[in-house]
């Protein structure tokens, strides 16, 4: 009769001890979490063919970017959830102090109203355009085939949300200085009939539905969230002190940190893709796709502002010079 071999206990969660390391906070609680990526074919341990499960099978599973181990991604930050909103803390600490500094000081009385005219059709709107990144990175969060990749998701949602706020706030300031530009009322009519906005309407709302997880992480990360932040939030921040908003500048500097951010963690997921066969050809096929809207989108953006000057041509080599960046 054998003895019975005697397990020695685990240091670690199996799925950390390779690593032959203390695993960090980080690794702790953001690996491995997805449950629904366990079973392919039953993503939630369920009837394989009931909606939801056909959904991810589809869209996330048979998805042309593939990798052997998608797990293996990290947040080049190791961001969690308590570090984020420490982090944001101050961030928003830092926001509110500019809107009470700038409000002390009487700032939006010194703003000439043609200039004013100019945020009621080319910033405040940008709400709509917000919602629509903070929307597809919540979809990213659920579709994303590891744990690792749905909480940037996740946290890049949550920024979206905060520059939305921010935003609508400052709208509401402006209006209460400016009562007769419409500030507060007219933004949804700017955003669905304007001609500034219909090259970012038909971009988003069509890229909403680009339903394969790897091809919305592309139009939004690799092309969209580029394309924006270099027109409306660089662009607009520098006509903005050109005409003497220097709060307005102050923001999208702001702004332009988390995007900094969402920049690293997009770079380190695309560089574990190209590890993997295929993926380049696949990734350059979605770029070649959005690029060209997003390019429309600018122009006929950066055409609306006072004094822009070069903008587009600048916003549209810095998004391509970030995705060759990449190697695309």
């Amino acid at each position: 009769m054998s003895t019975p071999e005697v397990l020695k206990p685990l240091k670690t969660w199996s799925h950390l001890a390779t690593r032959k390391r203390k695993p960090s906070e980080y690794e702790i609680v953001s690996t491995n979490l997805h449950f629904h990526t366990d079973n392919p074919d039953a993503p939630f341990e369920l009837d394989p063919n009931f909606e939801m499960a056909q959904w991810f099978k589809t869209h996330r599973n048979n998805s042309p970017l593939v990798h052997p181990d998608w797990n293996a991604f990290r947040d080049p930050d190791e961001m969690i959830y308590r570090t984020y909103n420490i982090q944001q803390d101050g961030q928003e600490t830092y926001v509110l102090g500019l809107f009470d500094q700038f409000n002390a000081r009487g700032h939006d009385a010194m703003l000439e109203p043609t200039w004013v005219g100019t945020l009621a059709r080319s910033y405040a709107p940008m709400r709509y355009l917000v919602h629509t990144l903070q929307m597809a990175s919540a979809y990213l969060s659920q579709m994303a085939p590891a744990s690792t990749i749905s909480n940037c998701a996740t946290y890049q949602a949550a920024d979206a949300l905060r520059w939305l706020t921010h935003t609508a706030y400052r709208t509401r300031e402006l209006a209460q200085t400016f009562p007769d530009r419409g500030l507060g009322r007219d933004e949804r009519q700017y955003w669905e009939e304007d001609v500034v906005w219909q090259g970012w309407r038909k971009l988003v709302e069509t890229a909403l539905v680009a339903w394969d997880w790897g091809e919305s992480f592309v139009a939004f990360n690799l092309v969209i969230r580029p394309a924006v932040e270099e027109t409306l939030l660089r662009g607009l921040g520098e006509v903005g002190r050109q005409h003497g908003d220097t709060l307005l500048g102050l923001l999208t500097d702001a702004q332009l940190l988390d995007a900094q951010r969402h920049r690293r963690w997009a770079t380190a997921l695309v560089k574990l893709a190209l590890e993997q066969p295929g993926n380049q050809a696949v990734l350059q096929g979605w770029v070649a796709k959005w690029a060209p809207l997003a390019d429309e989108a600018i122009r006929s953006y950066a055409a609306a502002l006072p004094e822009a000057g070069d903008l587009a041509d600048r916003a549209i080599a810095a998004t391509r010079a970030y995705r060759q960046g990449l190697g695309l």
